[in-house]
């Protein structure tokens, strides 16, 4: 008998041949109240152990997240059926649930939550966890949802990962014994690392539909783009490449990105003042809501934050003393900051930056008697030329687009709406508190060589897009470059002298870590606080899955009468479109009015003719006239997609029939 026909075997012998009367009313209670099953033993636990059950508990909380995520990963690998959707026989107590089968998370989670705790305090009367582990597996079977295999795997899954935990609880108590920064932060890094990965393939969020538009910008490699550079691209070509055309392969670089940037950034503080300033920097960086984004998000932000660490620490390593006769770190320098061109043109404040300071230190203004500065920058377009080049045979629309964006042509004038807007923004990502730290330790520093090194990479930035948004609106990560030198500052003046600080400045700082932490959580988990739909920005992340199966069932009937294609009036949904739907069609993106994008530099709809379509617009729309008198007929139907069990979109699909042209050369593009 083959392996699966004993599973099924063994499912129906404990699903029906074991059941009475004790076990239906045993099992739906221990597979539905898990936590109720363990408590009393909890208990015990807590009243023999004292203080000691706190880093247990903690140890074991974390082992059953590891767990509960990594399971989830893995069912949408095997994509294992239940039993009971599956069997018409199947002795059911619960409901059948609508996830995969394999492995059974609710075993996983209890046998890595139990011996996690065995693991760590090895005493015989605590085995109890353990057959209370097996009792919530055999339960799962019992209630007619999972098979043996699905058990026994979730249980070996739980159990590694609790020896893996303890390991790593070890492993952590002895580096802060030893107060081994770096080792730390190392750990913490890659733990979190871990984390955002399993988030990304397990999570609430959709890609954005910039990342959806960066996707489809990989499709088409170019040396520049409509409205960036290519870095995103690229960057985005090699993670799906690499993991295929998932959420995975789009975002794989946003972890790899905000790693090293913490890495970078400790290297940095710890140069300027010391290992404690450097962690405590590099930590920030992942728990202030403006850059812990970034580590599971992948817009252009992510690796516009590495390359302009990287820049801050080869700049700093080329005027130390030991860079005055050494072209090589200003040559790496150059390439640093090209790549940041490469991905955001707002990477040209740091040579502004890097001269200013050259110009104003005294100590410094040698180097711009040497051919370093000046070999740098060259190096630097060199890099950066490719855009330079596609630019000059595309009519510059990058810098028509830049100045659109800038408001140039509307001149200098005054908004304090946008003003206050702005000031707002950057206190609700940096957090209030924070917010305000950040510059008084700034201020604390203005008079050290280190302090004026981070006051020149950070106040020109702020300053400038405060001035800007007096103009108009700038948006809340325009000037996110500008608080990573804050970052070491706060460091350096309220956890580098956390022992001098008074009882008030504590509490301060306190808080003000808190507060991040507590925010950036928020981020991850927005359901949690139940925002309305209007307040709640992660809405913009959801729903795009649903709305790519939607369309797919719609272009399935349009293509089985013949060749068939989709479009949209909004960048946004050709995009997420083109990623969600089956087979990852070809989209396009009519101009019916709206502004420039990068669709319309790609091939038009000129060879389409004759075919049938689905057009799709957000909200509840008719057809626009343009639209409607390219085709013989159209037919609408408005679709309404929830998320997180909220009404979150509307979209209007027109199927549409024999596509004529477009009249407009305008809707036609190039």
């Amino acid at each position: 008998m083959s392996l699966p026909e004993t599973d099924v075997a063994l499912f129906f012998f404990v699903n029906r041949d074991l059941q009475n009367t004790l076990f239906d009313r045993l099992m739906p209670f221990v597979t539905s109240h898990t936590f109720l099953a363990f408590l009393p033993f909890l208990l015990l636990l807590i009243w023999e152990e004292k203080k000691r059950a706190i880093p247990v508990l903690l140890a074991a909380l974390f082992a059953v997240t590891l767990t509960d995520a990594t399971s989830h990963a893995l069912k949408e690998v095997f994509m294992r059926p239940r039993p009971c959707a599956t069997f018409s026989n199947v002795h059911l107590l619960v409901g059948c649930g609508k996830s995969y089968a394999m492995p059974s998370n609710h075993a996983a989670n209890a046998f890595a939550f139990a011996l996690t705790i065995w693991f760590m305090l090895k005493k015989k009367a605590y085995m109890v966890f353990v057959a209370m582990a097996a009792l919530i597996g055999l339960s799962r079977i019992s209630v007619g949802v999972h098979y043996p295999s699905d058990v026994i795997a979730g249980a070996l899954i739980g159990t590694v990962i609790a020896y893996v935990t303890v390991m790593l609880y070890l492993r952590v108590t002895k580096i802060a014994e030893n107060r081994w920064h770096e080792q730390g932060l190392f750990l913490i890094l890659l733990l979190l690392s871990v984390f955002r990965i399993l988030f990304i393939m397990t999570g609430p969020f959709d890609l954005s539909p910039d990342e959806a538009h960066y996707w489809e910008w990989s499709r088409r490699l170019d040396w520049s783009y409509y409205s960036k550079g290519p870095m995103i691209a690229f960057l985005i070509r090699i993670g799906t490449g690499i993991f295929g055309n998932t959420v995975l392969g789009v975002r794989a670089f946003a972890v790899v990105f905000s790693a090293f940037s913490s890495l970078l950034l400790f290297r940095l503080g710890r140069e300027l003042y010391d290992e404690k300033t450097g962690s405590a920097a590099a930590l920030l960086l992942q728990i202030v809501p403006l850059f812990s984004v970034f580590g599971i998000v992948l817009t252009i932000d992510s690796p516009f934050i590495f390359f302009w660490i990287l820049s801050l620490y080869l700049f700093h390593h080329s005027i130390r003393k030991d860079g005055q006769t050494s072209l090589l770190p200003w040559s790496l320098l150059g390439i640093s900051i090209g790549l940041g061109l490469l991905t955001k043109y707002t990477m040209a404040f740091f040579p502004l930056s890097a001269f200013l300071l050259m110009l104003i230190r005294k100590d410094c203004r040698k180097f711009l008697k040497t051919a370093g500065p000046y070999l740098g920058l060259i190096i630097s377009l060199l890099v950066f030329s490719p855009v330079l080049f596609w630019n000059a045979a595309h009519g510059w629309i990058t810098l028509k687009h830049t100045a659109g964006q800038a408001h140039v042509a509307e001149g200098f004038v005054f908004s304090f709406r946008t003003f206050g807007e702005f000031l707002g923004s950057q206190a609700g990502v940096l957090t209030p508190l924070l917010f305000v730290m950040l510059f008084t330790a700034l201020g604390k520093l203005r008079d050290s060589r280190e302090g004026s090194f981070l006051i020149w990479f950070s106040m020109p930035i702020i300053a400038f897009f405060t001035l800007k948004s007096l103009q108009g609106k700038v948006q809340a990560n325009w000037a996110l470059t500008g608080y990573i030198t804050t970052l070491i500052a706060f460091s350096a003046v309220y956890v580098g002298r956390w022992n001098s600080l008074r009882r008030p400045t504590r509490l301060a700082t306190a808080a003000a870590l808190l507060l991040a932490l507590i925010a950036s959580v928020a981020v991850h988990f927005p359901s949690a606080l139940r925002l309305p739909d209007k307040l709640d920005p992660s809405l913009r992340l959801v729903g795009w899955r649903e709305l790519g199966n939607e369309a797919s069932i719609f272009y399935r009937g349009l293509s089985a009468l013949g060749p068939a294609f989709v479009f949209s009036d909004s960048y946004q949904v050709a995009s997420e479109l083109a990623f969600y739907m089956e087979g990852n069609p070809v989209t396009y993106c009519a101009n019916t009015g709206r502004r420039m994008n990068q669709y319309d530099l790609w091939p038009g709809f000129g060879h389409l003719i004759g075919q049938n379509a689905l057009f799709i617009r957000t909200k509840e729309k008719g057809l626009p006239e343009e639209v409607g008198s390219a085709f013989d007929r159209c037919s609408r139907q408005v679709i309404t997609l929830t998320a997180r069990n909220r009404k979150s979109m509307k979209f209007t699909l027109f199927t549409c029939y024999d596509f004529r042209g477009f009249k407009s050369h305008a809707i036609e593009s190039f």
